[in-house]
């Protein structure tokens, strides 16, 4: 069930900007060997970033973030249920 801000969720929330972070990242990590011979990266750089932006991304979905109106609301009612 999506909660009944889910746009404004999408557009300010810090778990959503840093999973996309992410995404951009892992993919990074899979398009290096196609530039091998531009850029001098050690293997496992951007999967690291990558596993490390995850895990500020879980950090900050269970935190209350600021300008997501009824954020820390929306989760206790869902709780109620």
């Amino acid at each position: 069930m999506l909660v009944q801000n889910w746009r404004q969720v999408l557009k300010r929330a810090w778990s959503v900007r840093l999973m996309i972070i992410a995404a951009v990242l892992s993919g990074l990590e899979v398009a290096l060997p196609l530039i091998d011979g531009f850029v001098e990266i050690p293997p496992g750089v951007f999967a690291a970033l990558s596993g490390l932006t995850v895990a500020g991304a879980f950090t900050a979905r269970l935190l209350v973030q600021k300008g997501i109106p009824n954020a820390d609301k929306q989760d206790r009612s869902d709780e109620a249920r």
